[in-house]
């Protein structure tokens, strides 16, 4: 009786046999049919009785590797965009993946157009009205280009060439939104915190809005310079139409949405991946964009065909709309500030008690909840205290290009362990280089 071993008998062992199992058994011999067995099959098939001598290879099956909490490998990621995402939410993508809800596809790969996708843009349009009271009046639009393309969009919309438009310019994007709102209308600027480096936000009462201006443009929260508004400016414009860029403090914290004409956000600071941009816009200021405008930029044709003109970026607004679901799971958004005012309370708190080491710039009435920047008193050491936070799981601290310095971005998904370990590091840090 011939005795061999098969390299391809692992194909016979049940699903269930762990990978030791698998070893085991192809270390052992199989036993092969006797003669007579093969004579009963001769007339059956041409081949020869001859004895078969196979050689097993003695590569041996590799265990694999012990389980390890993802928790464990993950970094605290500081960035400001695209920014950490929960991992309660990643989780649930990454179950979801290759199978959503039974459908036999991913998300990414089903018509946009189709039952399954519209069932979950319009939870996510659902989800969004009920976290931030979002009355019917009021059209929610999921679009692409991130909030700078509605640096035009927004002009191009609400006002027809060479009409004027107020700017209130407390940073960087809000600078950039002015410009870009040149092309479309005329714009004044009535006050920029340029000349004092972007570190405070005027006494509303002191500005002097043009009655005629068509809306009032702000950034509610400056990402760069971390200047955000506590409250809003009143538009003294005859339609009352208050326009504000909310990308980066966007689901932070609870928003009278009908104080403004538009809100519009990129997603990827705080409510999803990057690729999606949000507009809440009044009802009773679409329909009347500029000749010029393009197709894709008028929010017309976005509402008419919820958000749904072309194919738009389908699994971030997944994405988007799993984020709301975990935001009311917590409570709201009520509950939502009360944890990022403890993270930058704390954050902050250890700036300020730092006896100097570490500064931040900002006046303390409008620092942001969510962009907390930094430098150290000694300029020398933040490409090591930035190399030294890596080596600690602690990445992306180095401030914008444009400013230097470190920024902390600790938006709704980072955890508050994150934000303690970042003041520990601190503290540490400033006991070793103080001097």
């Amino acid at each position: 009786m011939a005795m061999a071993t098969s390299p391809n008998a692992h194909l016979l062992i049940t699903p269930n046999t762990n990978p030791r199992q698998h070893h085991n058994l192809l270390t052992k011999s199989i036993t092969w049919p006797s003669t007579n067995a093969l004579n009963t099959l001769k007339p059956l098939c041409a081949t020869s009785t001859k004895t078969i001598s196979i050689t097993c290879s003695t590569t041996q099956l590799q265990d694999r590797p012990a389980a390890s909490s993802a928790a464990e490998d993950r970094v605290f990621n500081f960035a400001a965009g695209p920014a950490v995402l929960p991992e309660k939410v990643l989780k649930k993508a990454q179950s979801e993946l290759l199978n959503w809800h039974g459908s036999g596809m991913s998300v990414m790969e089903m018509s946009h157009r189709g039952k399954e996708f519209t069932s979950i843009i319009d939870k996510a349009e659902a989800d969004l009205r009920t976290l931030l009271s979002i009355p019917p009046e009021y059209a929610v639009l999921f679009l692409q280009g991130g909030a700078t393309t509605q640096f035009a969009a927004v002009p191009l919309n609400l006002c027809k060439q060479g009409d004027p438009v107020d700017y209130l310019v407390t940073g960087s994007w809000g600078d950039k939104a002015g410009k870009e709102a040149k092309k479309y209308a005329k714009v004044n600027v009535i006050w920029s915190g340029k000349s004092e480096n972007y570190i405070k936000i005027p006494n509303f009462d002191e500005l002097e809005q043009n009655p005629d201006a068509k809306y009032l443009h702000i950034c509610a929260n400056e990402t760069i310079y971390g200047v955000e508004f506590k409250n809003y400016p009143t538009p003294k414009n005859k339609s009352g139409i208050l326009v504000a860029d909310m990308s980066s403090n966007f689901c932070s914290k609870p928003v009278d949405v009908t104080k403004f004409g538009l809100v519009y956000a990129g997603a990827q600071k705080n409510v999803g991946p990057s690729g999606v941009t949000i507009v809440i816009v009044r009802k009773d200021l679409i329909g009347d964009a500029q000749e010029i405008t393009p197709i894709m930029l008028d929010y017309k044709t976005q509402a008419e065909n919820k958000s749904l003109y072309n194919t738009p970026p389908c699994f971030g607004v997944y994405m988007c709309g799993l984020v709301f679901e975990d935001l009311l799971d917590q409570g709201g958004l009520v509950e939502v500030e009360k944890k990022n005012k403890k993270k930058a309370e704390l954050l902050y708190d250890a700036i300020d008690k730092s006896n100097g080491f570490y500064r931040c710039p900002v006046e303390k009435s409008v620092r942001s909840l969510m962009n907390v920047p930094f430098t150290l008193e000694k300029s020398e050491l933040e490409a090591e205290f930035i190399k030294e936070a890596a080596k600690e799981k602690m990445v992306a601290l180095k401030g914008h290009r444009s400013v230097g310095g470190m920024r902390a971005s600790i938006y709704n998904a980072m955890p508050l362990a994150g934000v303690e370990k970042l003041v520990a590091f601190m503290k540490d840090f400033q006991a070793r280089h103080a001097w």
